[in-house]
């Protein structure tokens, strides 16, 4: 027996949304994100859920008392950044920052989720 589950990173960001369902959803349209544990709260609310977005899981939850929602930015490195930036729009996010050369050898953009999570993401270009 391990210290953490089997395919787990040994950190993790941990969101708190508006929305957690809606956010979990979103990340599946958008990434391809697989559901991990989830675990329901009190009138339909998530008390904790966790997705896998390629290698890394994201773990999360709806506000609660004491725990409010929190403005996060996550990056994401993704194989095709205006194939993901489009998805993301088309399932209702807001611009950010379209793609375009970083200047650091990325393409990078970014768009905010209903939830109020800020995703930035890239691909690095070939140098």
């Amino acid at each position: 027996m391990t210290y953490k589950p089997d395919g787990y990173t040994s950190a993790a960001p941990y969101l708190v949304v508006d929305g957690a369902n809606r956010t979990i959803d979103f990340l599946v349209e958008v990434f391809g994100a697989e559901r991990l544990r989830m675990f329901p709260g009190d009138a339909g609310r998530l008390a904790h859920g966790e997705v896998r977005i390629d290698d890394t899981v994201i773990m999360l939850s709806d506000a609660a008392n004491g725990w409010p929602v929190v403005p996060a930015h996550v990056h994401v490195y993704v194989a095709d950044v205006d194939r993901i930036y489009q998805r993301a729009l088309d399932a209702g996010a807001v611009a950010v920052k379209a793609p375009v050369n970083s200047g650091d050898g990325d393409k990078r953009g970014g768009f905010r989720d209903a939830g109020g999570t800020t995703w930035w993401v890239s691909t690095q270009e070939a140098r």
